[in-house]
């Protein structure tokens, strides 16, 4: 079995004759898989690229890992059992791709933006032993679908969390408040805010690559 639960899309490690650093990549609620692959162009070739796809068509062309929906009084409900399965459908997909290309195990990294970094955050911090770096951007993390580990791999997973300050989707408050998981348990992480909205920024972006580069030589 080598076929991932998701649509993807593929960039190969210019490596040849010894295993990669992979990356997976995880969109947020109504992209698709080319939204953080466009990232692709100025990470370092000797990465393995997977760009996952989720599995919800909510729009045109436009994909969900799990429905969002609001109530009378406006306040957003999430489907936690879709969110849990995707969380896990994504953890297959890493143990896949190990099998399927000649990956580092000891260098694996999640990418994730706001629906999707919401979902890395739980595969790191339900499965730790599997991944290495998060990079979890315009995000936060919800202990519903956070089956907290208690491994000692915990401490070795490092995170890259940035937000916008201006952000009316998720609000910056609830991101930072959210962060800590990561500080009551002692994992490693740096949180960044931007004056931005819902998005990544230039400096967002090269503050990001920056830490990706160090964590992974």
């Amino acid at each position: 079995m080598n076929n991932l639960p998701f649509f993807h899309i593929h960039r190969k490690s210019n490596i040849e004759n010894t295993p990669s650093p992979l990356i997976i990549m995880v969109h947020g609620y109504g992209s698709n898989e080319q939204d953080l692959f466009s990232f692709s162009r100025a990470i370092p070739e000797k990465f393995t690229i997977i760009s996952l796809r989720g599995d919800l068509e909510i729009q045109n062309n436009g994909y969900a890992w799990y429905n969002i929906s609001l109530d009378f009084n406006g306040n957003k409900n999430y489907d936690t059992k879709k969110a849990i399965e995707s969380r896990n459908k994504i953890f297959k997909s890493i143990e896949i791709c190990k099998e399927k290309y000649n990956i580092d195990n000891d260098n694996v990294t999640l990418m994730g933006f706001s629906q999707g970094s919401m979902l890395v955050n739980a595969v790191a911090l339900t499965y730790p032993n599997q991944i290495r770096n998060v990079v979890s951007l315009s995000g936060a993390f919800d202990p519903n679908i956070i089956n907290l580990s208690n491994s000692d791999s915990l401490r070795n997973l490092s995170f890259y969390v940035s937000h916008g300050l201006n952000d009316e989707i998720l609000p910056f408050e609830v991101s930072k408040e959210s962060l800590k998981i990561l500080e009551e348990n002692n994992i490693n992480h740096v949180f960044e805010e931007y004056p931005i909205g819902h998005g990544v920024s230039p400096e967002n972006f090269k503050s990001m690559l920056s830490w990706l580069i160090e964590k992974t030589n």
